[in-house]
């Protein structure tokens, strides 16, 4: 079993969560139904788990919970499933912000400085784009959705704000995590609110939406074990 960053019963929890994805993923364009629900969920929701049992962010612990909460919703259908599966996931996202800030090598001058200022002004693009793209399609739902793009660009700022060397390990993996959240957030609204239902971009969106999505979580979880764990071997 390779060493995760969790504890020993934490990393099978991994590699479960990382089989459920898989499941899921071959279910992710079939109509809902339990084994579906229950995949998607369990996906995320054991990575909360395996996150409480390495000793890793109580907010980490938080943030993987509730947006398995908001996967749950999101796997069922009607408005109301949907309405309380973005607030999960808002409430996610702030959790992640919060997360991503309280660490010590966060720092704000960060974001006007290069390369990150080339970040920010990515973001802000994005941002304008898809209030541009979203308000007039959104019908009744229109307030929280766009409630909700600046809550994923804070998300994305938060990142920012963290140092970027050290490759691919400790918290440098949270901002491809975060984009990765981020452009999955993006492709999903589009689906939902741009793509006609006849569009062909539908057959894909799917298989593309749930890999960004969960490889953003298990990253966010892989970043902060894995530097809770050198910081106790300093």
């Amino acid at each position: 079993m390779p060493d995760l960053g969790s504890s020993p019963v934490g990393d099978v929890l991994i590699v479960t969560a990382a089989l459920l994805a898989l499941l899921y993923l071959g279910l992710t364009a079939r109509p809902p139904s339990a084994l579906r629900s229950l995949s998607k969920t369990l996906a995320v929701l054991l990575l909360a788990v395996a996150a409480w049992l390495g000793a890793g962010p109580l907010l980490l612990t938080l943030a993987l919970g509730l947006c398995a909460v908001g996967d749950f919703c999101l796997s069922r259908e009607g408005e109301g499933a949907f309405m309380a599966g973005v607030g999960a996931f808002a409430a996610g996202h702030l959790v992640y912000i919060f997360l991503f800030l309280g660490q010590g090598d966060s720092d704000f001058a960060r974001l006007i400085q290069l390369p990150q200022l080339v970040g920010v002004l990515v973001l802000a693009v994005a941002g304008l784009t898809m209030v541009w793209l979203l308000a007039p399609r959104a019908g009744a739902l229109k307030g929280p959705v766009l409630a909700y793009v600046p809550i994923i660009l804070g998300m994305g700022l938060a990142a920012l704000t963290l140092p970027l060397g050290g490759g691919l390990t400790g918290l440098a993996l949270v901002l491809p995590a975060a984009v990765a959240f981020m452009a999955s957030d993006i492709v999903l609204a589009f689906e939902t609110f741009v793509l006609a239902e006849d569009h062909p971009a539908r057959r894909v969106t799917p298989y593309v939406v749930w890999p960004l999505y969960w490889g953003a979580q298990a990253g966010f979880l892989l970043a902060f074990l894995q530097g809770q764990c050198w910081i106790y071997i300093g």
